[in-house]
């Protein structure tokens, strides 16, 4: 059995989890495990998938480039994950790494990085952003990583929008109170933030958004915010406005 007294780690894995499955890991994850958090056999890990809830586990194997892991019971049931889809220009490496953990903590649950006219990184590592939601999951004890998607032309993402799902577009030149009066009428609906590159969008992609009857124009208030803080400025106002953080 699982030691008790113990700092139990969460293991994101993509298996599915049942009572006394057998769950093997590969070398990154056994590295981890025996060399980073200096656990051994019969220690107890946390483990979750996305779709199953949060299990304990024991870990009955543990070398160099694998280990094993035996499923005792749930200890937290799957929860409903939230809609937010989040579209935005991609920036410079490291603070895409910190965008993904930070999207991840807030409650996207879904990230499309999109390409417009003045974006200056279009060359993503999906992987590497993959595995820093994933991080963020284990660590801020969530039950869902979103799900990246390769970047597309913004042009091409509009042509193929869903007809349910509305776009919050923040624009630095909307007002702040009318935007914060839209936003409550997607309250429960699907929605998508956009957010866009460093240097803003182009006047014809601006026009080309606030023309969509899908679109309600929100600000981010009177300072000019990197594309990163942007990130976290718009998931906060949505959330506090019409999302999990607001009751009732």
């Amino acid at each position: 059995m699982p030691r008790p007294n113990q700092s139990v780690q969460r293991l994101y894995c993509e298996t599915d989890l049942t009572a006394q499955a057998l769950i093997s890991l590969g070398e990154s994850q056994a590295h981890y495990l025996r060399s980073v958090v200096r656990m051994s056999i019969g220690d107890a890990v946390l483990v979750f998938n996305g779709r199953d809830g949060e299990w304990l586990a024991e870990i009955t194997e543990l070398g160099k480039k694998r280990a094993a892991l035996v499923l005792q019971n749930q200890t937290r049931p799957q929860d409903e994950a939230g809609d937010i889809m989040l579209l935005l220009a991609p920036i410079k490496r490291d603070r895409l790494d910190y965008l993904a953990q930070k999207a991840t903590e807030m409650g996207a649950s879904h990230l499309l990085p999109v390409i417009t006219k003045r974006t200056q990184n279009s060359k993503l590592n999906i992987e590497r952003l993959q595995a820093n939601a994933i991080e963020a999951a284990e660590q801020c004890n969530l039950l869902h990583v979103p799900q990246i998607e390769a970047p597309r032309r913004l042009d091409q993402i509009l042509a193929d929008w869903p007809s349910d799902r509305s776009i919050i577009f923040c624009d630095e030149h909307a007002d702040l109170e009318q935007g914060l009066s839209d936003l409550q009428h997607l309250k429960g609906q699907k929605i998508a933030i956009l957010i866009g590159p460093e240097g803003g969008f182009d006047e014809a992609e601006r026009a080309g958004l606030l023309a969509r009857k899908d679109t309600v124009a929100v600000s981010l208030g009177p300072r000019i915010l990197r594309a990163d803080t942007a990130l976290v400025a718009a998931l906060a106002l949505v959330q506090s406005q019409i999302g999990d953080w607001r009751q009732g």
